[in-house]
């Protein structure tokens, strides 16, 4: 992260961020009985597509779904079966910030993010 304790730089640097670090920044908590579960230690993880979440902020509190779409450039997801009628009467998703919402189940189909799940697990 960035030393400085500036709200300004501190910003900044999340702003400008590249791709790579702004990953670290799409975080979400981990519910309990998952992380018994498959023994985790950590409070959070990233969230990934195909992750099933909980909303606990916002008008669409305690609404869950499997994660559609991550964005990295606003730090936002969009949920299966959140959505609002526009104008035209369409269906759009609608955007949650990562940090509003609870992980109640992890995809595990990637070998990395299975091998990272391991990893924080508490040595015995």
């Amino acid at each position: 992260m960035i030393e400085s304790a500036k709200p300004r730089k501190q910003r900044k640097f999340r702003f400008t961020a590249p791709m790579h670090e702004k990953q670290n920044f799409v975080n979400a908590h981990i519910s309990k009985e998952l992380s018994a579960k498959l023994g985790i230690k950590r409070r959070s993880i990233e969230v990934r597509k195909g992750d099933t979440v909980k909303i606990m902020a916002g008008d669409n509190r305690g609404k869950s779904g499997k994660v559609m779409d991550v964005d990295l450039r606003t730090g936002k997801i969009r949920i299966d079966g959140v959505i609002r009628k526009n104008s035209k009467n369409k269906d759009l998703q609608i955007p949650i910030h990562a940090s509003s919402v609870y992980i109640l189940d992890l995809d595990l189909s990637d070998k990395l993010r299975k091998a990272d799940v391991e990893g924080s697990k508490p040595k015995k």
